[in-house]
Parts: structure tokens; C-alpha cells; sequence
């Protein structure tokens, strides 16, 4: 059952909350311990509440899911975990978190709590209107940068950040509602209802538009913000970010995977390098740099 259990707590999603690192890392307190200590506090207490929500969703989508080809057999829909067992884990893990969240900061603990309200609002409404679906599960994203923000005393974080999560989430959000429009293909409107408002080629060209933006905006980051160096190496970041969206999108329209996007971050050798990469040319502007 304990097995079962953390499958259906999705710890694989868990990677999402490397956005509550975002500002830590850019405001650059990664070398002060309290705020470092901090913030792991608050992405553990973050991961075990997305837990939560993701053991609610698969309780309230349960019939929905054992007719998807793939959802199906998540512990759950597949009977491997009972209701019951679910249902026990949701009371216990909340009885846990949100003292936690009020413990470590009040602020953060009022994230939280806008997290969990706006999930529920997604689960029950909002996941079956088209293009109010990706605005919200973008905003899913910019709360977790929120709520890393609330953890540490900020200084000089660049609100371009929220703007460039937001698009990047976006781009990520609508790949997905392509890769499962192009792979369910006759099967779309009976897993997933609001696929029914969507078209290949709207969504490719919506992926267009954003992922541009996306680009645009960090681009102006690395050039505008505050605490960045006069020299603007941060510059030199930029083309990381601009192969990640590529292989991205290449992933998601050539290859034709992208349903599940974490699970390209976690298979991926090529984004993966990019990535390492890219985090290491920004330590290196950040905290080496600065030092020489």
C-alpha cells in the first residue's frame, strides 16, 4: 500500500517545485544558509501539498481516468490503492502541510493556500474551458516562483522573472494539450474534454507566439535587471534557453512526446546537458564571477 501510495503522489512531479529555487538562486542568497535552509523547508512542505492535490484529483477524476489509455493505471483508477486508503493519506498529509506552511512563514503559508484554492478551481471548472486550462496551470507555476520569493528577504529580485515563467509555463502547457490532442487522437473528448476546443493548428500556433515571447522576455532580463553584472554576461545565458525551447518543441512535433513534460526533463540527454549548462553559466555569473 505505502508503494502504491507515493505512486499516486507523483513524486516524479515533484521536480516542478525547482521553480520556488528560482528566487534564491536569482536574488543570489544561494550561499546564506537561513535563507537556503529555508526554502528547502518550503519545497517540502510544497511537494507533500501537490502530493495532496494530486491524490484529490485522481479521487474526483476516477472514472474519467480508467477510461484513458494511460491514466488507467495509475494506483488508484486501477484499484491498486483503495479510496479509502486515499482519502486517509489526503487528511493526514493536510493535518502535516499547512501547519508546516504556517510555521515556516505566514506569507508563504497564504501561497499555499492560493495553490490549493486555485486547484480546486482548475480540477472542478477550469481544466474543461480551452485556453483558461494553460493560463492556469501557468499560474501554477508563477505561484511557486511566488512562493519561493516569500521564503527569503528579497533585495533585487526582477519582476522580468514572473514574466518569463509565465510564458515558459505557457509554452510547456499548451505542448502538452498537443502531444495528448495528436496522441488520443479519436479518443481526445472522452480522457480529456477540453480537448474538444483545441486544433493542431491552433495550438502550434499559439506555441509560436509564446515561445517567442518567452525568449524575448528573458533575453530582456539578462540585461535589465538590477542585480545582474555591468558587463552583462548573463547574456551568454541566452542561447541555453533558446535551444531548450527548440528541443522542446522538436520533442513535442517531430519525435511526438510531450503528454508528460516531466518526463522529458527526465529523459532527455540533450535538454538535460542544455540545462547543466545553463545552470552552470549562470552560477558562474552569479557567484563566481562576482568574486574574481
Amino acid at each position: 500500500m505505502f508503494i502504491n501510495l507515493l505512486k499516486a503522489m507523483r513524486p516524479k512531479q515533484w521536480a516542478k517545485n525547482i521553480f520556488i529555487f528560482v528566487p534564491l538562486v536569482f536574488d543570489r542568497k544561494l550561499f546564506n544558509v537561513p535563507s537556503l535552509l529555508t526554502t528547502l523547508a518550503g519545497i517540502g512542505v510544497f511537494c507533500l501539498l501537490a502530493s495532496t492535490i494530486y491524490l484529490i484529483n485522481d479521487l474526483s477524476d476516477l472514472e474519467a481516468d480508467r477510461q484513458h489509455p494511460r491514466k488507467r493505471y495509475r494506483p488508484i483508477a486501477s484499484g491498486a490503492l483503495s479510496t479509502n486508503s486515499a482519502r486517509n493519506a489526503v487528511i493526514l498529509l493536510l493535518i502535516i502541510c499547512l501547519p508546516a506552511a504556517y510555521l515556516i512563514d505566514f506569507g508563504f503559508f497564504i501561497t499555499c493556500f492560493i495553490y490549493m484554492a486555485s486547484n480546486f478551481l482548475y480540477s472542478k471548472w477550469i481544466k474543461h474551458t480551452p485556453l483558461l486550462d494553460v493560463l492556469f496551470l501557468a499560474g501554477f507555476y508563477v505561484i511557486r516562483v511566488s512562493a519561493g520569493v516569500t521564503l527569503i528577504e528579497v533585495e533585487r529580485f526582477s519582476p522580468w522573472l514572473y514574466i518569463f515563467t509565465t510564458f515558459l509555463a505557457l509554452y510547456l502547457g499548451i505542448g502538452k494539450r498537443r502531444a495528448e490532442l495528436s496522441q488520443l487522437s479519436g479518443e481526445a473528448s472522452i480522457t480529456r474534454r477540453v480537448l474538444d476546443g483545441y486544433t493542431i493548428n491552433f495550438l502550434d500556433n499559439l506555441t509560436l507566439l509564446v515561445s517567442g515571447i518567452a525568449i524575448i522576455t528573458y533575453s530582456l532580463y539578462t540585461f535589465t535587471a538590477p542585480n545582474l553584472p555591468e558587463n552583462h554576461s548573463m547574456m551568454l545565458t541566452i542561447p541555453f534557453v533558446i535551444y531548450a525551447i527548440f528541443r522542446y518543441l522538436y520533442l513535442i512535433q517531430v519525435v511526438n512526446i510531450g503528454d508528460i513534460p516531466e518526463d522529458i526533463f527526465y529523459t532527455d540527454r540533450p535538454l538535460q546537458v542544455c540545462m547543466l549548462l545553463w545552470g552552470a553559466t549562470v552560477f558562474i555569473v552569479f557567484y563566481v564571477l562576482p568574486m574574481l
